[in-house]
């Protein structure tokens, strides 16, 4: 497995090794013992699948007490996925950085504690699955402001994303609570 730094101190982009031929193919998606040689040292607790169309919009959300680190891949489809600071201690705090993630490149992402995810599916549907270090705790999830202009992140937008209510209400960077 390759794992591939960012500019978010924490959060990888990782290869991994994908052997193919006429019967398709087949990859390690997961394995304790890479990972920890990685510096991925995080138990996974949950596994989640959600399955989006096209211009489906989901985040940006994190959790505060109750935190967790996510293992993102695409099975199927495109999406561009979004990973942001916000660790008020951190020189990045408040930055983002996007990445193509998809069925057809394998990729996964790496998104430790203390940030917020989300993504937005440019395929005409993606399955996005991920694997969690905490449970879902909706006491304790935020939801930050997915066009808050202070995170000026580019969705690559053509028309209006299609968002849920809870998303729409999301907080801005300015007023969510967040990590020391």
């Amino acid at each position: 497995m390759k794992k591939i730094p960012t500019t978010l101190p924490g959060v990888f982009v990782l290869e991994p090794r994908v052997f193919s031929d006429e019967r398709g193919f087949f990859l390690e998606s997961y394995n304790e013992r890479t990972f920890e040689e990685l510096g991925i040292l995080d138990r996974f607790v949950q596994d989640n699948h959600s399955r989006s169309s096209r211009n489906v919009l989901r985040g940006l959300h994190y959790q505060v007490e109750e935190v967790q680190g996510k293992l993102v891949r695409v099975i199927e489809g495109e999406v561009l996925d979004v990973a942001v600071d916000m660790r008020r201690s951190s020189p990045q705090f408040g930055r983002s950085e996007t990445f193509r993630l998809s069925g057809e490149n394998f990729r996964m992402l790496w998104i430790p504690a203390g940030f917020a995810h989300g993504f937005r599916v440019i395929s005409d549907r993606a399955h996005v699955c991920y694997k969690s270090t905490g449970y879902y705790a909706p006491q304790h999830e935020r939801t930050l402001l997915w066009n808050d202009p202070e995170l000026n992140i580019n969705w690559e937008l053509a028309g209006e994303p299609i968002v849920s209510a809870k998303d729409q209400g999301g907080i801005t960077l300015h007023a969510i609570e967040t990590f020391e």
